[in-house]
């Protein structure tokens, strides 16, 4: 049984809430004590993900000019930057947690992505 249960309109409707949530969290958490840029970065990610959301061939985007495997490529590269950060730009206490879970959450959304189209059968040879 394949566990990839996030599909194309799932992902939509996470979208908007978790670029939202990007902009809010570093004011409501206080990011930036140990660097500016903790605080900084999540927000900038949040603008920049409202507006891919916005350009993506989903149900949700507004303008759909962007394919939709761009966007689960960027959600992948966010994730291992969010990852990275804290080691990078030596974010310390809630700035590193902050990074590491957002991280660990994009990077376990992306990797339950159903794949879309027909379903592959695999034939065993005798």
């Amino acid at each position: 049984m394949d566990p990839r249960f996030v599909t194309r309109s799932l992902h939509a409707f996470l979208d908007y809430p978790v670029a939202l949530s990007l902009m809010a969290m570093p004011f409501i958490l206080g990011l930036g004590a140990s660097n500016p840029l903790a605080f900084w970065l999540a927000g900038v990610t949040g603008v920049a993900a409202f507006v891919l959301t916005v350009f993506t061939d989903h149900q949700l985007g507004l303008f759909r000019v962007l394919p939709y495997s761009l966007h689960l490529a960027v959600d992948l590269a966010v994730g291992l930057v969010f990852i990275a950060a804290p080691f990078v730009l030596a974010f310390k206490g809630i700035d590193a947690w902050y990074y590491w879970a957002n991280g660990a959450a994009v990077l376990f959304v992306v990797s339950l992505h159903k794949p879309e189209g027909g379903t592959v059968h695999m034939r065993t040879v005798s």
